[in-house]
Parts: C-alpha cells; sequence; structure tokens
C-alpha cells in the first residue's frame, strides 16, 4: 500500500465522524492502539522538539532502503497523530517520505482546521525530525 492508499484509508475512517470531538476521540483511540513503544527508547536524541507534551521517534531503515518507524507521547492525542504519520510512512523509502508535506497530510485525512495550533506545530516538528534524520542514514 503507498502513501496516498494509506491517506486515503486514514481519511475514510475520520469522515465517518463530523463532530470534532469525535475525531479526537478517534485520534486518542489510534494512539491506544499504537504497538508498545520501549521505554528504553524515550531518549534525548529521540525526543521531538517543538511539541508541547513529550514525545519520541525512533525508525530503521531495512536493506530495501524502506523505513519502519515507532513513536510515543505522554499525550493521548499527540501520540494518536504519531501513529498516523508512523503509518502512514511505514515501508516506504526516503523519497516517498519526503514527497509530502504535514498540510498534505492533514488535508488528506480531513483533519485540517480541526487540530489546534499548537498539536499542528507538534505534528510538523515530527515530520521534519523523520525527514532530517532518514537523509542521515
Amino acid at each position: 500500500m503507498n502513501i496516498q492508499d494509506v491517506l486515503a484509508e486514514i481519511r475514510e475512517d475520520f469522515d465517518l465522524f463530523d463532530d470534532p470531538r469525535d475525531k479526537f476521540a478517534q485520534l486518542m483511540d489510534i494512539g491506544k492502539q499504537a504497538p508498545e513503544f520501549n521505554p528504553a527508547d524515550r531518549r534525548e536524541e529521540n525526543r521531538v522538539i517543538g511539541c508541547s507534551s513529550q514525545a519520541w521517534l525512533v525508525w530503521q531503515k531495512h536493506d530495501d532502503g524502506t523505513f519502519s518507524f515507532q513513536a510515543d507521547s505522554d499525550a493521548h492525542i499527540v501520540k494518536g497523530l504519531l501513529t498516523i504519520l508512523t503509518r502512514i510512512f511505514e515501508g516506504e523509502s526516503a523519497a516517498q517520505i519526503q514527497s509530502i508535506s504535514g498540510n498534505e497530510i492533514f488535508s488528506a485525512i480531513g483533519l485540517e482546521g480541526t487540530i489546534t495550533s499548537q498539536r499542528t506545530n507538534g505534528f510538523m516538528s515530527a515530520l521534519r525530525k523523520i525527514q532530517m534524520e532518514i537523509t542521515k542514514v
């Protein structure tokens, strides 16, 4: 499944809800269902700078040039947003990951205008961290 397919699938999930509170509840549920994050990875170098809550990202590059990601946060909505981000980029190449912007993601999944600017800034910081770090490996 490519990035656009994943975005479409996530949008379908969020299109079920008209009320922004329901979308937030969906985000929290997504965060609660995220894979277990290794507590040892809650280190400074994995922290997302610019996020108002505590948030961490780790990644692994595979032999075929694709990446896997995991994320965690002490805030349920942020963890949900980060889980969406990791889901979108799972199994993608650096070129594909570099090709998309945070605004495209919010628009594609129908969350533009729903998320506060503070959470949007944190999400954008996480996206920038991913896009910067994957070019180093």
